[in-house]
């Protein structure tokens, strides 16, 4: 789905209507019945926490927050592959 264009037309279509965290992926279940997953390993902070803060999630028209954590994330970033800078696969980082 990258490049994936989100118009004001079809914004409710890629509204989070679920979400969850694995140990290793973040599954986000949108309006239109599309499942986003993208690996956890992308968002250093999530990774680095609690199973149970990583899934105390609220959702919100345009994307995904972890009040716990202060962290949010939004549906577009996930649909166009972004991640955070710094971010290291785990073969990488395990160098």
């Amino acid at each position: 789905m990258p490049g994936t264009v989100i118009s004001d037309e079809n914004w409710e279509d890629f509204e989070p209507v679920e979400a969850t965290c694995s140990d290793s992926e973040l599954i986000v279940v949108l309006a239109n019945g599309v499942k986003v997953s993208t690996p956890l390993w992308w968002y250093p902070p999530l990774l680095a926490a609690t199973r149970e803060a990583r899934n105390r999630i609220a959702l919100s028209p345009s994307g995904v927050h972890w009040p716990d954590l202060d962290e949010d994330l939004s549906i577009d970033g996930m649909l166009q592959g972004r991640r955070y800078p710094e971010a290291k696969p785990p073969a990488e980082a395990a160098e």
